[in-house]
């Protein structure tokens, strides 16, 4: 019996493209189920809109504190921290990975020079170019380079992300010392205050005029402040070199701090889709999501047969002028290439890429999650801590207004010392605490602003350009 082997190959052939052409519809559009679940996204569960209607709307991070100082800090952070450095550095060698992969696509050619001598015999030179070409007609090497391109946007997303990430810790770190600052000095007034008691019991106590227990009152009140204002200091100096590492320095800065909170804009919080398109790392993790459907793709197509082309021009002589390519002989091969047997490694590698499709597609999704989670509990985190400023300020009023009272009435022997002590040490703790929590509510804002997608530009130098 004999075989047409034309007539097979043909039909070898169209079976191929056919299967070629099944690969499409083998994966599941992930990408339409996540437009689904965007468009499907309830507004958000607070608004903030009012609040900013009459102010200006911040269009980066570096808009919602107007201040030079810390300007300069977050343009340090971002060209000298080692760790965004290193993100960087990886978003270059994936750059590089990908024009690696991409040129597996083009021809590569090669040329071999080599000598021989034998004995009794001249030299003989010999000289070959040769050239190979896999021919990419499943569309497997523009898969695979299309997926290192993917990767590759992925990376850029993942830099940007740290990038703003960094700025808004230096902004919150830079508000924390502030804030660290004006306790400290809550304190000290506390010390001061605790410390002209003392005094003035001591000098009562010594003629007769105040008992033991109210000296020792005093004593332990002050001691118990300056333990409190050296823990703070302790907390200052610790916070400062947090703050340097961020900024990628060995050595403190000689930088002054403002002594008070400035002015921190509040984030409009627009519609769910325009916000989440802004956050670099959810276009990280839908890059990965097309990076994996691609390579799942790659994995099918590599059931496929495979043809390459393989050129030769070759010579040799007695000079090294006839082995360069003088009268060659030339070369041409065709191969064609089959998967048979492979002990179901290829199956298996398709099934991997599947699975790892869905799994990306499940980080997408939990990204999703989270990011949504982060700008609704800034925007509600926000309402609450405007109320609670509201209600410690009227606490403060009161508690001033009653040590007032206190002294006035101590000072005439109407009251105990103890009592009014209460009262002092109730003053000073509204302050701290209102203190805190106008820093938590600014901080928030910062927090709130990278929960909604703005990245950080330098307003100073107009930089409107993308991070790289």
């Amino acid at each position: 019996m004999k075989f047409n082997t034309t007539k097979l190959f043909v039909v070898w052939c169209t079976a191929s493209f056919l299967a070629a052409c099944s690969i499409q519809s083998s994966n599941v559009d992930y990408a339409d189920q996540i437009e689904q679940e965007i468009h499907q996204l309830p507004t958000w569960s607070e608004s903030n809109t009012s609040e900013i209607a009459n102010g200006i709307q911040p269009t980066s991070l570096g808009d919602l504190i107007d201040s030079p100082e810390l300007d300069a800090m977050v343009i340090l952070a971002l060209s000298a921290n080692p760790s965004l450095q290193q993100t960087l550095l990886t978003l270059r060698i994936q750059q590089a990975s990908y024009r690696q992969t991409r040129s597996d696509q083009l021809p590569t050619a090669d040329l071999t020079l080599s000598n021989s001598r034998e004995e009794d015999q001249a030299r003989l030179y010999s000289g070959q170019v040769s050239a190979s070409w896999t021919l990419d007609i499943w569309q497997k090497l523009a898969d695979s380079a299309q997926a290192a391109k993917e990767n590759t946007e992925e990376q850029k997303a993942l830099y940007n992300a740290a990038r703003n990430t960094l700025a808004a810790e230096v902004m919150t770190q830079w508000l924390s010392l502030i804030t660290d600052t004006q306790n400290l000095s809550i304190q000290n007034s506390n010390v001061a205050t605790l410390h002209s008691y003392e005094t003035f019991i001591t000098q009562r106590y010594r003629s007769g005029l105040s008992t033991l227990e109210e000296l020792d009152n005093s004593r332990s009140a002050a001691s118990s402040a300056k333990a409190d204002a050296a823990a703070t200091q302790q907390a200052i100096s610790e916070a400062k070199r947090a703050l340097h590492i961020l900024l990628g320095q060995s050595s403190l800065l000689t930088t002054e701090y403002p002594r008070a909170l400035p002015k921190v804009l509040v984030p409009l919080a627009d519609l769910p889709q325009q916000t989440l398109n802004r956050r670099p790392d959810l276009v990280a993790a839908f890059h990965a999501l097309e990076a994996s459907k691609l390579e799942t793709r790659v994995a099918y197509k590599a059931l496929l047969p495979s043809i390459s082309l393989d050129a030769a021009l070759s010579s040799s002589g007695s000079s090294l002028e006839d082995s360069l390519l003088k009268d060659p002989v030339w070369s041409l091969l065709g191969q064609l290439t089959a998967p048979l047997f492979h002990g179901g490694d290829l199956q298996a590698a398709v099934d991997i890429s599947e699975l790892e499709s869905a799994q990306a597609y499940q980080a997408f999704r939990e990204a999703l999650l989270n990011a949504i989670a982060e700008v609704n509990d800034g925007l509600s985190r926000e309402r609450s801590l405007a109320i609670q400023q509201s209600h410690i300020e009227s606490a403060l009023v009161s508690a001033q207004r009653s040590l007032t009272q206190y002294e006035r009435s101590y000072r005439n022997g109407l009251t105990d010392l103890l009592d009014l002590l209460t009262v002092q040490q109730t003053t000073y703790s509204l302050e701290q605490q209102l203190n805190e929590i106008i820093s938590q509510r600014l901080i928030n804002r910062v927090e709130l602003g990278l929960a909604l997608g703005l990245g950080y530009k330098n307003k100073r130098i107009n930089d409107t350009r993308d991070a790289v």
